[in-house]
């Protein structure tokens, strides 16, 4: 699959769970629960211990789309790729990021909040622009105002995304959504309450 065919799936799927847990079993644990739900693509945070052997676990099933998130530097990207994972993320501008994930025919999201770090991130070779913190930095309305400027930007909204607001981050321009706690919560995960986590799922699908 192409990066540009990658954009096109992450695009068609609407919404990217953000994976961030205290352990790696319990993010291996939401991600089968929300498979079930009908969700297939993941971004699995380097702040989990662990993290890189479950995305080489998780990658092993043709059904997901498994991608990196928080990747600190070009190391740990390449070792992310060898994982098997098929998208990067990082919430800042990095430019080291770009190489691998070229090499790799993998996808960059580069974080930015401001025109000029829109701008930057491009520059550093960003397929996706990632925004956040979203909605403490306007919610939808900043999104409709980067996506003024830069009509042609993908942009992905992360942080503070919930059910309640999708929508409106769609309508407002955004290509797709980044959502965490609002699709992961631990808490429920921690006391096996899958049902919960299926219908928060669902209800977004």
């Amino acid at each position: 699959m192409s990066r540009q065919a990658l954009i096109q799936h992450l695009r068609a799927a609407r919404i990217v769970p953000v994976v961030r847990t205290s352990t790696a079993a319990h993010a291996e644990t939401a991600v089968l629960w929300l498979q079930a739900a009908g969700i297939r693509i993941f971004e699995i945070t380097m702040t989990i211990q662990g993290a890189i052997p479950l995305i080489a676990r998780l990658a092993k099933d043709p059904e997901l789309l498994i991608g990196a998130g928080t990747v600190p530097d070009a190391a740990t990207a390449q070792a992310c790729l060898d994982a098997g994972a098929r998208f990067l993320v990082a919430p800042w501008v990095d430019p080291t990021l770009s190489a691998p994930c070229r090499a790799a025919g993998a996808a960059l999201m580069l974080g930015a909040l401001t025109p000029t770090e829109v701008r930057a991130a491009l520059a550093a070779g960003a397929d996706v622009v990632k925004v956040f913190p979203a909605s403490s930095a306007g919610g939808p309305g900043h999104i409709k105002a980067l996506v003024s400027v830069f009509p042609g930007v993908a942009f992905c909204p992360t942080g503070g995304v919930e059910p309640g607001n999708v929508a409106a981050y769609l309508s407002a321009g955004a290509a797709f959504v980044g959502m965490g706690g609002a699709l992961v919560d631990e808490k429920r995960i921690a006391a096996g309450d899958r049902a919960a986590i299926e219908a928060a799922a669902r209800a977004i699908l």
